[in-house]
């Protein structure tokens, strides 16, 4: 009963807030179609994400972990002219799925895909000196959160937001004897987050078409 009742609330909101336009739907059927996991974000977090963006003034944005490109196209919509995106993704097929969305929505100019472990793209973004990034979300493998924290924090500015999705794992999160590493992983990166003095933080839970999750949002403050 409560699933049915988060997602009827959801498409209530969706269809009278959110524009899913063709590029977008696109990209969630494609996905689909090619076999990939169901794990892009929902249409309104899609929103939520774009409007993070726009509300920040981000002009470049980093996303780990890129899937079929659903929210790297929400996210590199809120970018103004001459903005920038850049997303990594470790799965070849992923990666060749999500160029063809981003290339349906036409923002091949804008979003820069890398291809390969995010652990070794990181690393070369330093190096580029591609940062600072405005905004950097991360949604990829749980288990390495602490690393992509470390990361992102060599990436970022004073004012700068890093976006942590499902933090929340059904609420196992609050469980510190978890096995699970995915489990694991968020609680080793929300407790990295608590102690560092360049960020502040909080974790908001949600439920929804997706099921029950959260997100954590920090700010890089020095």
């Amino acid at each position: 009963m409560a699933q049915e009742t988060w997602t009827a609330v959801d498409d209530y909101f969706n269809d009278l807030l959110v524009e899913e336009d063709g590029p977008l739907r696109a990209a969630a059927t494609e996905s689909e179609a090619a076999g990939l996991p169901p794990h892009q974000v929902a249409p309104n977090q899609g929103k939520l994400l774009q409007l993070l963006a726009r509300v920040q003034g981000a002009r470049t944005i980093l996303e780990i972990g890129t899937l079929g490109g659903y929210s790297t196209i929400w996210l590199a919509r809120a970018l103004p002219e001459g903005g920038r995106l850049v997303t990594l993704e470790a799965d070849e097929r992923y990666a060749a799925v999500a160029a063809a969305n981003v290339s349906r929505a036409g923002l091949d100019r804008v979003v820069d895909i890398r291809v390969g472990a995010a652990l070794d793209s990181l690393p070369r973004l330093v190096d580029e000196e591609a940062g600072p990034f405005d905004l950097v979300f991360i949604d990829a493998d749980k288990p390495s959160n602490p690393d992509y924290l470390h990361w992102a924090l060599k990436l970022t500015r004073a004012g700068s937001v890093i976006i942590g999705d499902n933090v929340v794992r059904d609420g196992a999160v609050t469980d510190p004897a978890s096995t699970d590493p995915r489990v694991k992983g968020v609680r080793r990166f929300t407790e990295l987050i608590a102690a560092h003095p360049r960020l502040t933080a909080t974790t908001v839970q949600t439920v929804g078409a997706k099921g029950y999750d959260g997100f954590t949002l920090a700010l890089v403050t020095a």
